[in-house]
């Protein structure tokens, strides 16, 4: 059975950092292109960084030069490292992938407020 499990998320000040893990189970994330996606709450799911099996990486606009997206594959995770975080950064933010059919993990929440 596949199960992206994500971690990492918590309550941070304004220009704080965070790190992000999706773990894999029943599924080898390296193979696969990964995607972080986030939810604020009223808007809609949106995609936020995604990382190819062959490492190129790609980001929305205003993540740019902010986020990083990553494999540890010894793990089998991918991480988002979010730095400067913003209040706007506040969300559900999950982990996915297309295999069979699309993987989604349960979420976690970001929150950045003073």
């Amino acid at each position: 059975q596949v199960q992206l499990v994500e971690s990492g998320g918590g309550l941070v000040q304004p220009g704080g950092s965070l790190r992000l893990s999706c773990t894999g189970s029943g599924i080898i994330l390296r193979v696969f292109t990964m995607d972080w996606f986030r939810q604020a709450p009223g808007k809609q799911r949106e995609l936020v960084a995604t990382i190819t099996s062959g490492g190129q990486t790609n980001f929305i606009d205003s993540v740019k030069g902010r986020f990083t997206i990553s494999r540890d594959n010894a793990k089998n995770t991918v991480d988002l490292q979010m730095n400067s975080l913003k209040p706007e950064d506040t969300a559900v933010y999950y982990c996915h992938t297309i295999g069979d059919r699309n993987y989604w993990g349960q979420g976690t929440q970001v929150t950045v407020s003073s």
